[in-house]
């Protein structure tokens, strides 16, 4: 958008909603401009004075892919990165091109890494086309003309040509077929610390969000569903608010009501008034207790499908000089984004629909959107807007854009904004599933691992969002993470898995299994401890010579100084986890006070992505990672009660404080030969290295998150 973020705030304020600005995207309100611009393919736009746009298909959540993206791309079309800048790529255009971006999902720390390859296809295919325009226009060989930072140079005369002066000629040619792409050792501006588009406009106030969408005659929707899940409406008595001051219509659905005002704080007080009617179900009794037990019941189920099998586990633990036990469980929790769930739709007198929103994936908001308007795809357009946080969270679009569109339907040709309120967000999520691991392993006479039996109890998030992704024996993989694929040479393994899907709708929260690298690498401790071993050289003798995971760990064992005394009172944990494409060690220095408060106060961690794209923000995203597993690690929970959640703001689901946050050492050892993700990778050693260093000080063992459960004070 045009408006400076700031500005546009004051003026909505000042007219009270009511604030007319039109939305400037690259296939609409822009038309006139674009039409100096000319697309060499679905990737590049070049203008005449060279500057070039690079579409993202991807959306942007703070993690950096709208940078990212652009600097591979940049990197193989070889132009001045100073003249630069990306803009998402239009969901309906994808549609009506058919799919021409790939995928538009933003998770599973996929953005750069799933589509690397084809976006640098994009920028060389495009500097190929640039080169033989003007090889054309000389009437020379294209072997004999060079492209580099925005120019066309003929080696023999020395002729020189701008991008912008032959993007019109190149955009006519076929496309090449055969792209040889950059190695990494020469690389220009990939693997590169250049500055993210986004901050310096976030910094001063310029992006706007899905929160502060504002279009000509816009009115505003609340909210409420049925607090129990699965619940239904029975009747709605609105005769209080008949009468009151700027409400509009009031909307009913199956699970939930709406009130429309002509400002969202009338909306919601008013949607506070209304007499509500809900049929709770068979759900209305369920609690976390309920939960927990039937989680147990799945771990006694003697027939569990098997993740993984290897070896003769019953035998290896029948014959072991000492079986170790454990059992160990996390709860259900909430992404709790800064911006809560929002959409902004609008139903034009021509039949199209426009949606704002913000979302992790543009093409299943579109689909949402169609299926609930019950109009093609191709009468939909749906505008991405920056992100207020996601998490996992906005890739799960279900509820909030069939709810905006729903609203919206109800009011032909005006615009509604929809906006749940924070205890609407808190109490109505897609949570992390809450889960229940037990581990039995089998230990010789030198207290090495021969046999290890896990059995996992937990919600499959797959079953709930992507059914065909569940393999054939029912085998959810984000529940058996860590384990199915552990990294630890034990010749006898075994994994069940018991898929206990609840009421509580699940989905997929910052690095979805990450619980299992918890419970697994504080068993493995555990295991280190029994042998009077140090954790480090137990987990070393685990490991192959040359394993990715061993070499992470030898540099972050390395880079934190492990084995040199600490000050008094702080203590070491340490950790490894491998997952979306990357591997990762962690080494956590903590501290407990004898009235048992936990204060992390330093974290170093290794990854090994294969490549690194922009170090900055990979370097950035290990400190999100921390800062968001921290308050997971310390307070954070949500509970079941009467079948809804009881959290409900921030007061009983607390944030962590600046104060709070750990010093954090971030070491990139970029090995090469393959594509990992940084988005989630520094979370899911995170767990484990606190509480292993917790036990380090207090010779307490934590078994269930959060620690503010556990009575930590020392004796």
């Amino acid at each position: 958008m045009n408006a400076d973020r700031r500005d546009f705030l004051k003026v909505s304020a000042a007219l009270g909603g009511a604030f007319a600005l039109e939305f400037s995207f690259p296939w609409a309100a822009r038309a006139a401009v674009e039409a100096a611009a000319t697309e060499v393919n679905a990737w590049v736009v070049i203008y005449p004075d060279d500057r070039v746009v690079v579409r993202i298909a991807r959306s942007e959540m703070g993690q950096g892919t709208y940078t990212a993206l652009a600097q591979l791309v940049a990197e193989e079309l070889d132009c001045d990165w100073a003249k630069v800048s990306s803009e998402f790529a239009s969901p309906n255009e994808h549609v009506r091109r058919k799919r021409i971006w790939g995928s538009m999902s933003t998770g599973g720390s996929q953005g750069v890494r799933s589509s690397q390859d084809y976006v640098r296809k994009a920028g060389a295919a495009a500097r190929i086309m640039l080169t033989r325009a003007a090889a054309a226009r000389w009437n020379v060989p294209p072997a004999e003309c060079t492209a580099a930072q925005g120019m066309i140079t003929h080696g023999a005369s020395q002729r020189k040509l701008r991008y912008g002066e032959v993007a019109g000629e190149a955009a006519k040619l076929e496309a090449p077929t055969e792209i040889v792409l950059r190695d990494s050792k020469d690389w220009k501006i990939a693997g590169q610390p250049v500055p993210r588009f986004d901050i310096p406009d976030k910094v001063t106030g310029k992006p706007v969000f899905a929160i502060d969408v504002a279009l000509p005659g816009m009115l505003f929707a609340a909210v409420v569903q049925c607090p129990v899940f699965g619940g239904k409406l029975k009747r709605v008595d609105s005769s209080a608010i008949s009468k009151a001051r700027g409400i509009r219509k009031v909307v009913r659905e199956s699970d939930f009501v709406a009130v429309v005002a002509d400002s969202w704080w009338r909306a919601n007080q008013a949607l506070q008034k209304l007499k509500i009617e809900w049929d709770f179900g068979s759900n209305g009794a369920a609690s976390s207790e309920t939960i927990a037990a039937m989680l147990r019941d799945g771990l006694a189920d003697p027939a569990l499908p098997r993740a993984r099998r290897v070896g003769d586990v019953p035998a290896a633990l029948a014959a072991a000089s000492k079986v170790i036990e454990a059992e160990y469980s996390s709860p259900y929790l909430n992404h709790a984004t800064m911006e809560p769930q929002t959409c902004t739709a609008w139903f034009k007198a021509d039949g199209f629909l426009e949606v704002w929103t913000a979302t992790q994936n543009g093409e299943a908001s579109l689909a949402v959107a169609a299926e609930t308007a019950g109009l093609p795809q191709e009468s939909v357009e749906v505008h991405k807007m920056m992100l207020g946080g996601g998490f996992g969270r906005r890739g799960a679009p279900q509820d909030f854009v069939r709810q905006g569109v729903a609203i919206a339907k109800a009011m032909p040709g005006t615009p509604v904004k929809m906006l749940w309120s924070r205890e609407e967000d808190m109490q109505h999520g897609y949570y992390r599933p809450a889960s229940v691991v037990r581990m039995k392993a089998g230990v010789d006479a030198q207290g090495k691992l021969i046999a290890m039996h896990t059995r996992v109890a937990c919600p499959s998030i797959l079953k709930v969002l992507v059914p065909a992704s569940l393999n054939k024996e029912g085998i959810d993989f984000t529940a058996v993470r860590a384990f199915h694929d552990m990294p630890y040479t034990v010749p006898n393994q075994q994994v069940d898995y018991a898929m206990r899907n609840g009421h509580v709708p699940v989905g997929f929260w910052r690095a979805p299994g990450q619980q299992n690298s918890f419970y697994r690498e504080c068993f493995i401790d555990e295991l280190a401890v029994a042998a009077n071993s140090d954790p480090i050289a137990y987990r070393l003798a685990l490991l192959k010579e040359g394993d990715k995971n061993r070499l992470v760990l030898e540099a972050v064992a390395k880079a934190s100084g492990w084995g040199n005394p600490l000050p008094p009172g702080v203590h070491r944990g340490v950790a490894i986890a491998d997952g979306f494409g990357s591997f990762t060690a962690m080494v956590a220095e903590v501290s407990v006070s004898p009235q048992g408060t936990v204060d992390v106060k330093r974290v170093v961690v290794a990854i090994d992505s294969g490549y690194v794209v922009n170090p900055d923000t990979c370097r950035a995203q290990a400190e999100g990672n921390v800062l968001f597993g921290l308050g997971a690690i310390l307070y954070q929970e949500n509970n079941v009660k009467d079948g809804r959640i009881v959290e409900s703001n921030f007061h009983n689901f607390r944030l962590p404080q600046i104060g709070e946050m750990p010093k954090v050492e971030t070491l990139l050892v970029p090995t090469g030969g393959f594509w990992g993700g940084h988005g989630e990778a520094a979370i899911l050693a995170l767990a484990p290295a606190v509480c292993n260093a917790v036990f380090a000080a207090t010779g307490q063992r934590v078994r269930s998150l959060p620690l503010k459960n556990h009575d930590l004070r020392l004796a």
